[in-house]
């Protein structure tokens, strides 16, 4: 449990380690051997390691010069990451205009985590966070009737992994404050 939280941290400071001129200088970001931009949207469930390398010139001389702010090395659990559809949508996109929730309606939110399974197919694992039970269960029912994902892949085989979807609808409208009760003494 310790390193699941651990990784996440080390990921955000690495990211964000500012310079003397108060800059923030990036280090080069290997994905499964592949360089990335941005690693902040990897689920932590997701990561198997990470190696934090120096700005040496070992370093430089395997990577380039875009390893002069040193190079964090991520090892995920999987080769290739699930994907849905063509590649190109996301879930959350897909499942929100699948849901009918008109702008009469009240602003919710659905927070779901779930697994994608190696056929494909998803399973809902944990509920984190629902303001309307009738938003839910249209989420819950878009997500049965979803197309299959193209499963994450280790070794050449399929594996499952997962992802955590957030529906707020309708879309571009604020969640309404909690109304707070103050009783004030006499």
């Amino acid at each position: 449990m310790k390193l699941r939280i651990l990784l996440p941290a080390l990921l955000i400071l690495a990211a964000h380690t500012p310079t003397a001129t108060g800059q923030t200088q990036k280090p080069l970001y290997i994905v499964n051997g592949i360089p990335c931009q941005e690693i902040q949207t990897i689920p932590p469930d997701d990561i198997e390691s990470v190696e934090e390398l120096p700005a040496d010139e070992q370093t430089i001389r395997i990577y380039g010069q875009e390893a002069s702010n040193g190079v964090i090395v991520v090892r995920l659990r999987y080769d290739t990451p699930a994907r849905f559809g063509d590649g190109n949508e996301l879930f959350a996109d897909y499942i929100a205009r699948q849901v009918r929730w008109d702008e009469n309606e009240p602003t919710a939110r659905v927070v779901l985590r779930y697994r994608i399974l190696p056929d494909g197919g998803t399973e809902v694992t944990e509920e984190l966070e629902s303001t309307d039970s009738r938003l839910r269960r249209r989420i819950l029912k878009a997500m049965a009737e979803a197309p299959r994902w193209t499963p994450a892949t280790r070794d050449g085989r399929p594996i499952g992994s997962e992802g955590v979807l957030r529906i707020q609808l309708p879309a571009g409208r604020e969640m309404p404050r909690p109304v707070e009760l103050v009783i004030r003494g006499r």
